[in-house]
C-alpha cells in the first residue's frame, strides 16, 4: 500500500474513529462453532464490472445516483458490505474477489486515464485505492482493462495491492501469460487444517477486436475453455481444495464472428465441460443473476455460476459448505445470494480517501464549454433523425473531411456513422459543459474512416435496421415496443448521414432500405464510393456489422471522438443545430413517415 494510500486512511481513522476497510473482522473462530473439526465454511463477496464507479455518483448529472429500480452503485457502497460480512465471519472464512471491467467507464476513469494520466503522474489510480482500502484478494483483467492502453493497465496493476489476472492473456511473441494466471490463497481457521482456494482468471477475447489499436502485436487472447481446462488440474496438483474461476464473459452469443476469434460468451461451456470448479464468477454481460448451477458432465458434480449486478448495484455472496475427508477439505455445498449495495451507507473511510479526486473529477466535467442556441434531446434518437447526433455526425464528418484534403480520397463524399448511445443525453439550452457532451457520447471511442461501396453501404444499412420490429402495413409504430428486436441494444442501431434514406419498416428483415440517395437526391448506384467515418469499436467488429472490418482504412489518428466534440464546441463557443442538423433519414411503414 503507498505512503498517500496510508495516509488517507489513518487520518479517516482519527476524525471518525472507524475501522479501516481492509482489517480483519470478527476474531477467530473455535472448532465447536462449525458442525465437527471436519467441517468449515467459507464465504465469498463478489463484484464485477464496476466501471470506474467508486461513489454512489452520478457525474453526467452531478447528482447522486439513481434508477427507477432504486440501486446504488460505487465501491464505496460496496465496502460497507464487506466490512459488514467480515465482522460476521471473519477474516480468515472470508475471500473478496472482482470479476474485471474496473478502469473504464465514467468520467472518474476518463480523468485520470486523460486529463491527468496516471502513467505520467504517478499517482495510485483511485479504483486500485479503493479496491485496496477494502481488501481484495484477487480481480480478474476485463475487456475495458485495454481501453486506454498496455501502459495504462500496468499502471493500474502495480497500485493494486493483490494480482490481476489474466490466463489467456498471452505475450504475443512469446506466447507466454501476460499476466499472472493464477492465485493459491491459504485460509487459515484456529483449529483446522488451513484451506486452499485456487482462484483463475479468464477474459473474453473480444478485447483482440475491440482494442486491436492497444493490443495487436503486444498480447493475444486464447479460447476460455481451452485455458480453463489447462490451469484447473494444475491447480488442483499444486492443493486447491476449492478452485474458483473468475470469468470476465457471460453466457449467450457472441458480438462478433467466432470463427475469427474464440467465442465471447462460454461461461457455462467451462462449467459443463472443465472439471474440477467449484465456483465461476461471470459478468461482462451485465445481468443480475446471482444463482446458477451448471451440472459438469465428466464428473456430475453442481457449479455454482453467480453473476452480481453491474457497477456495485449488488455483490454476491457465496457460502460453501467444506468437509474434511480424508485429510482434504471437499465442497459440500454452495449457495449464493445477492446483497443490494441500496441497502447500505457509503463506507466514510472510502469516501474520505477518494475525495481528492472525486472532486477534481466533478469540476473537471462542469465546465462550460459552449451555449447551446436550444435545448437538445436525445430522448427520441433510437427512432427519429434527431440534431443532438448530428452534432455528432458533423463532427466526425468535419474532421475526417479536413484530414483527407489533398489526398486521394479528397474528392469522395463523406458519410458518418453514429448510435444512439443514451436516450437520456441532453444539451440544455444556455451553458453546455463537459459532462454534458460526455453523456452524449458515454464510450472512448476514436474516430476512424473506411472507403465503401454503395451495395456495402446498402448492406449495412439492412443489417442496422433489424434493430426495429416488422410493423405491418396499416398497423402504427410504437417507440415503445417496435425498437430493441430480438434484444438489439440501441448502440447496435447506426444512422449515416451524408446521404437520404427511408426505412420500411413493414417489410422484413434485409429488405427495409428504400430511396438511398446522395445529398443532392441523386441515386446511390451499388459502385458509387465514399469514405465512412466511423468508431474504432464500430470498425473493429463490435456488432458484428457487415464489410465495415475488411473496408480500407483510410483515416486513424487515435483521436477520441468525445474529445473531438467537447473541442469543436469549446472552439466555436455556440452550439447551434441550424449549423449541423439535415434530416436525411425516416422510418416508414408501408411508405407513409411514422413521423410528419
Amino acid at each position: 500500500m503507498s505512503t498517500r494510500r496510508t495516509l488517507a486512511l489513518g487520518l479517516v481513522i482519527a476524525v471518525a474513529g472507524l475501522t479501516p476497510v481492509a482489517a480483519s473482522g470478527a476474531p477467530d473462530r473455535t472448532p465447536d462453532q462449525a458442525d465437527s473439526a471436519h467441517d468449515l465454511d467459507l464465504s465469498l463477496l463478489v463484484t464485477t464490472d464496476m466501471h470506474g464507479r467508486v461513489m454512489d455518483w452520478d457525474y453526467f448529472r452531478d447528482a447522486p445516483y439513481s434508477d427507477r429500480a432504486g440501486d446504488s452503485v460505487g465501491l464505496a457502497k460496496v465496502a460497507s458490505i464487506v466490512d459488514a460480512v467480515r465482522t460476521e465471519v471473519g477474516d480468515d472464512h472470508l475471500l473478496v474477489l472482482d470479476n474485471g471491467d474496473a478502469i473504464q467507464g465514467t468520467p472518474l476513469s476518463y480523468y485520470y486515464a486523460k486529463v491527468e494520466p496516471i502513467t505520467e503522474t504517478g499517482a495510485d489510480h483511485p479504483m486500485a485505492t479503493a479496491y485496496n482500502l477494502i481488501g481484495y484478494d484477487a480481480q480478474v483483467v476485463g475487456n475495458h482493462e485495454f481501453n486506454y492502453g498496455l501502459d495504462h493497465l500496468n499502471a493500474y496493476d502495480a497500485d493494486l495491492d493483490f494480482p490481476l489476472l489474466g490466463a489467456n492473456v498471452v505475450d504475443a511473441a512469446t506466447g507466454e501469460p501476460a499476466l499472472q494466471p493464477y492465485t493459491m490463497i491459504r485460509k487459515k481457521v484456529k483449529g483446522h487444517k488451513p484451506v486452499t482456494v485456487g482462484v483463475l482468471g479468464l477474459t473474453t477475447p473480444g478485447s483482440a477486436i475491440w482494442d486491436k489499436g492497444n493490443v495487436e502485436g503486444r498480447v493475444e487472447f486464447l479460447d476460455m475453455v481451452d485455458t480453463a481446462a489447462q490451469y484447473v488440474p494444475q491447480m488442483r496438483a499444486e492443493g486447491a481444495d476449492v478452485v474458483v474461476v473468475l470469468s470476465h464473459a457471460g453466457i449467450g452469443d457472441s458480438s462478433y464472428d467466432d470463427s475469427v476469434l474464440p467465442p465471447e460468451n462460454p461461461a457455462d461451456d467451462i462449467a459443463r465441460s472443465v472439471p474440477g470448479i467449484d465456483v465461476m464468477v461471470i459478468g461482462h454481460t451485465h445481468q443480475d443473476a446471482p444463482q446458477q448451477v451448471i451440472t459438469n458432465e465428466a464428473t456430475g458434480e453442481p457449479v455454482l455460476l453467480t453473476q452480481p449486478y453491474r457497477w456495485g448495484s449488488t455483490v454476491s455472496r457465496v457460502d460453501l459448505d467444506l468437509h474434511k475427508q480424508r485429510g482434504q477439505w471437499d465442497v459440500t455445498g454452495a449457495e449464493a445470494v445477492a446483497i443490494r449495495t441500496a441497502d447500505y451507507p457509503e463506507h466514510p473511510g472510502v469516501v474520505a480517501a477518494l475525495a481528492d479526486e472525486h472532486e477534481a473529477t466533478v469540476d473537471y466535467v462542469n465546465q462550460v464549454v459552449a451555449t447551446a442556441t436550444e435545448e437538445l434531446s436525445g430522448a427520441a434518437s433510437y427512432w427519429q433523425d434527431t440534431p443532438i447526433v448530428d452534432f455528432i455526425q458533423h463532427v466526425q464528418t468535419e474532421t475526417v473531411d479536413a484530414a483527407l484534403d489533398g489526398t486521394a480520397y479528397a474528392d469522395l463524399p463523406v458519410l458518418s456513422i453514429a448510435a444512439p448511445f443514451s436516450r437520456e443525453a441532453v444539451f440544455p439550452a444556455g451553458d453546455v459543459s463537459v459532462r454534458d457532451i460526455a453523456g452524449l457520447y458515454i464510450y472512448d471511442n476514436t474516430l476512424e474512416a473506411v472507403t465503401m461501396t454503395g451495395a456495402q453501404i446498402t448492406d449495412y444499412l439492412e443489417y442496422s435496421a433489424k434493430y426495429f420490429a416488422t410493423v405491418p402495413a396499416g398497423d402504427t409504430f410504437d417507440p415503445a415496443t417496435d425498437v430493441n428486436a430480438d434484444g438489439t441494444p440501441d448502440y447496435n442501431y447506426d444512422m449515416l448521414s451524408g446521404v437520404s434514406y427511408e426505412l420500411d419498416l413493414s417489410q422484413p428483415v434485409g429488405e427495409r432500405v428504400v430511396n438511398l440517395a446522395l445529398a443532392d437526391g441523386t441515386p446511390v448506384t451499388a459502385d458509387t464510393e465514399f469514405v465512412v467515418a466511423v468508431n474504432n469499436y464500430r470498425r473493429s467488429g463490435g456488432g458484428n456489422f457487415p464489410h465495415i472490418t475488411s473496408a480500407p482504412l483510410v483515416y486513424n489518428e487515435q483521436q477520441e471522438i468525445r474529445q473531438l466534440l467537447i473541442d469543436w464546441a469549446a472552439d466555436r463557443g455556440v452550439i447551434d443545430p441550424a449549423e449541423f442538423h439535415t434530416e436525411n433519414w425516416w422510418l416508414t411503414v408501408a411508405g407513409e413517415r411514422v413521423v410528419d
